[in-house]
């Protein structure tokens, strides 16, 4: 026997929801980051829909699932087909999308089209019943309108019929202007008849901002893909919301994951001017070593020595260094 709303058994009702930020899913290990972040990724999203499933939580993926929007390797779309099981809603994020919206060559199309990742959106949310409550879970995909307000459908105005007020959650990948967040452009304000607004896009986690009834968060994405000040700071952690009869309960579960060392290339130490060419090719050599797949550092290294050779050679290096860095993005 199944719910009527939400065609669960219902022997295992839901109790709440959780929140997967950003996986950026892809076939070779991003940046500075040494482990096999495939595998890794695959794993940490693989915890995170167990966890949910163990605890009765409706999964939903804040955007950028992948990381390059088509292409992906035949084997990660199999793994995906085979974790995505029951309910998974979600977005596309810019990375999820070649063009300024999903179109059938993306990758995180075939996932939609196969039945294992629900898109939510303005026209189509998602209604049902989580613990005590109502719950409506909207959503504004990359470059999809931020709406000023929500009117309830009148599916969830019949089904809360006699119970408390149902709960209206909604879904962004958005630049959101929050604190510690300098890229921001659209600041968080009251979207009449939502209760929470959850994005995506931004990789660690920010404060909360309250504007009028609307709650904003930023709960960052479950890996750390940048070495950086910041992401040496992020845990890795998914965001659980339980539903109770007047309000509900937030909760971030922290992610198993490695130390920052364990993770990142260390950084290289700058090499000083006056050390002359013969450091600078030690440099080289230490990136050569411990390369990346991406490539990632040369640029980062090249910027900071070249300076010691004439204005037309450091031209044509960093020239250089862009077209290697390019190809090995490709």
């Amino acid at each position: 026997m199944t719910d009527p709303v939400t065609e669960k058994p219902t022997g295992r009702p839901y109790v709440g929801l959780l929140l997967i930020g950003d996986p950026h899913l892809e076939s070779r290990p991003p940046g500075h980051r040494r482990d096999d972040y495939p595998t890794v990724i695959l794993d940490k999203l693989a915890w995170a829909l167990a966890y949910a499933a163990e605890n009765r939580l409706l999964p939903c993926i804040l955007g950028d699932l992948f990381d390059k929007p088509r292409d992906n390797p035949n084997w990660m779309l199999v793994r995906l087909i085979d974790l995505l099981q029951g309910e998974v809603l979600g977005l596309y994020g810019n990375h999820d999308c070649a063009e300024p919206e999903l179109r059938e060559h993306d990758s995180l199309s075939v996932l939609v089209g196969a039945g294992r990742l629900k898109l939510v959106s303005a026209d189509s949310p998602w209604i049902g019943q989580i613990g005590p409550r109502v719950v409506v879970i909207g959503g504004s995909s990359y470059r999809q309108p931020l709406p000023r307000g929500f009117e309830l459908p009148e599916d969830a105005r019949v089904v809360s019929q006699g119970g408390p007020p149902p709960l209206v959650v909604w879904l962004a990948h958005h630049d959101i202007l929050i604190p510690g967040y300098d890229d921001g452009r659209i600041r968080p304000f009251a979207m009449k008849g939502v209760d929470l607004v959850i994005n995506g896009h931004i990789h660690r986690r920010l404060e909360d901002i309250v504007a009028g009834s609307t709650r904003w968060l930023t709960p960052g994405n479950i890996s750390r893909r940048a070495r950086s000040d910041a992401t040496r700071e992020h845990v890795p952690s998914v965001l659980r919301i339980d539903v109770l009869a007047a309000d509900y309960r937030v909760e971030y579960v922290e992610v198993p994951h490695r130390p920052f060392d364990e993770v990142f290339h260390e950084q290289i130490v700058d090499v000083p001017q006056e050390s002359g060419a013969s450091a600078f090719v030690t440099g080289l050599a230490e990136l050569q070593a411990r390369r990346t797949a991406s490539g990632a550092g040369l640029t980062e290294f090249l910027s900071q020595n070249v300076t010691q050779f004439s204005p037309a050679v450091a031209a044509e290096i960093m020239h250089l260094a862009t077209e290697i860095e390019g190809n090995g993005n490709q």
